[in-house]
């Protein structure tokens, strides 16, 4: 049998300029990964969407590839002009977060190797091989940046301290000329290909399963005032006893600033050696991702809004009504007809004639696994290639002022999932309040960004599952004053029908709340008028 191929976690956390992220994903495409199995997993912690945008190409074009929205999103803007970057203490212990995070991904998944970079780096095809066969636990590749526009370039590693880069033993001192003299030497080495000793580094850096089971980590060490989440990773591994490495082989090209955009295509020639680095799918995403990085228009007009609903019989009761009221701003529908003896699928082709319509018939019922049922949902809904989704049944309709809400709802980029509080009415009217009747006092998910490439979930029960996966509380989320109305209590008849559903269905309340189910049929409920 072969071996087992050597497994490598390329991490990267992206708060990032479009034009910028193209280029270091582009070259992540370009690696030459023959001999590894190398899985991606990017922290999407952007305010620009097109970059978000970015992420989600890539996620289509490679393989093995997790999107994990920030949780973390906070006020602090990281600050970039063409003379330096501005960082405070928030945002580099929001990042320290953040890698750390990796590294927990990586060991849970047994990976042999997590790869961390910036996403600001352009890296050589050769890097993963380089690092591997370098066969050190903490090893980075060097990239070099001129951090003021007219200083020289400089690496990203050093000696000792916070970034002393010359040769000096503990008490010796040394005069201005010596200084200078040895930091020249240690640049010239790391000029020249080779692997060598370091005391700090950081951005690009390959950690083995040894190193991270080891406990080395990017949380602060509470006795320590340096600057920085790779200067305490850095003298935390030195302490447990981690030696730390660069390689020069396979230099990485730092677009530091928007004007070092100019030098990467030079890089890339440097790096090839006459040979084609562009990979077929590095090809693709570099000219699918060329309207993603388009300045973003001035417009008005509303993201695109698909509405998704499972219907079964619902033709007398309040689909009419409930699609009536949702037309003026959705742009798209899908429909799964979960077994209708009725004329509800017409209803829904005659009302959604104007717009996209992706309607599934189920010869048979699915509801009794809920479960089953709304993942077919999910993967029709899907199919239509969605950008928002608006998970509503077919007697649920939001209070008037929703509609003039919604544009600013979708076009803003900071939240993903709205939370709603859904009031079941018990007439036209009234709605009820009692012990057993109080979901208006709880917010739910109904209206959703899809994010591409990320690892949803489901509750697997059989009823009550929920009608999204059920991990989508990792997006940023906002809980709305916005109120939606469940009309399906306000007839008897239909009260009787729900009761004699969930007692056929769920008889024990395994899944449910048994008194509340036994609730419905209480003659004499407490109400409270609906004011709009």
């Amino acid at each position: 049998m072969p071996e087992d191929k050597t497994t490598v976690l390329i991490g990267c956390p992206v708060y990032q300029k479009p034009a910028i992220l193209r280029e270091t994903l582009s070259s992540l495409l370009r690696l030459d990964t023959g001999s590894f199995e190398v899985s991606f997993i990017f922290i999407d912690d952007n305010r620009d969407e097109r970059s978000s945008g970015l992420l989600r190409l890539f996620a289509h074009t490679a393989s093995r590839v997790s999107l994990i929205p920030s949780a973390n999103r906070s006020r602090d803007e990281y600050v970039r002009t063409e003379e330096a970057h501005y960082w405070n203490e928030g945002l580099i212990w929001k990042v320290a977060g953040f890698k750390n995070d990796m590294i927990q991904h990586a060991l849970q998944e047994q990976f042999d190797y997590l790869f961390l970079l910036d996403s600001d780096l352009v890296l050589h095809p050769d890097t993963l091989h380089c690092l591997v066969r370098a066969d050190r636990d903490i090893v980075s590749e060097i990239f070099w940046t001129r951090w003021q526009p007219n200083a020289a370039p400089q690496p990203q590693v050093w000696l000792r301290d916070e970034y002393e880069q010359f040769e000096r033993q503990r008490g010796e001192k040394l005069s201005d000329t010596e200084s200078a003299s040895r930091y020249n030497q240690f640049i010239a080495q790391l000029r020249t290909p080779g692997l060598y000793e370091v005391g700090g580094l950081g951005a690009c850096t390959l950690i083995s399963r040894h190193a991270l089971l080891g406990g080395v980590h990017f949380g602060p060490i509470s006795n320590l005032s340096f600057w920085g989440e790779d200067r305490h990773f850095c003298i935390r591994a030195a302490a447990l006893g981690f030696k730390l490495f660069v390689d020069t082989h396979c230099p990485a090209y730092h677009i530091y600033r928007d004007s070092d955009l100019a030098g990467v295509a030079e890089h890339q020639l440097e790096a090839s050696h006459g040979r084609s680095i562009d990979s077929a799918n590095a090809a693709v995403f570099h000219s699918q991702s060329r309207t993603l990085i388009a300045p973003r228009p001035q417009t008005n007009s509303e993201a695109a809004l698909t509405l998704t609903m499972v219907v079964k019989d619902e033709g007398s009761r309040y689909l009419r009504r409930a699609l009536t009221s949702h037309l003026p701003y959705i742009h798209a529908a899908v429909i799964i007809d979960d077994g209708s003896s009725d004329d509800t699928a017409e209803i829904c082709q005659e009302l959604l004639k104007d717009i996209p319509l992706r309607l599934v018939r189920n010869t048979d019922s699915k509801f009794v696994n809920e479960v089953e049922l709304r993942k077919q949902q999910w993967s029709e809904t899907l199919k239509t290639n969605p950008e928002w989704i608006l998970n509503l049944d077919a007697d649920e309709i939001f209070e008037a002022k929703f509609a003039d809400a919604l544009p600013d709802m979708l076009n803003q980029t900071a939240i993903d999932l709205y939370c709603f509080r859904l009031f079941d009415f018990w007439n036209e009217t009234h709605y009820r309040d009692d012990l057993y009747w109080r979901a208006h006092l709880t917010y739910r998910p109904f209206l959703f960004r899809y994010r591409y490439g990320f690892p949803y979930s489901w509750k697997e029960t059989p009823q009550h599952c929920g009608r999204f996966p059920d991990n989508i509380f990792k997006f940023p989320h906002h809980l709305s004053e916005l109120r939606l109305k469940h009309l399906g209590w306000t007839q008897p008849a239909h009260r009787l029908d729900k009761f004699n559903r969930n007692m056929r269905l769920d008889p024990d309340g395994i899944y449910g709340w048994r008194e509340q189910v036994q609730s419905i049929l209480d003659e004499n409920p407490r109400l409270v008028e609906w004011i709009e």
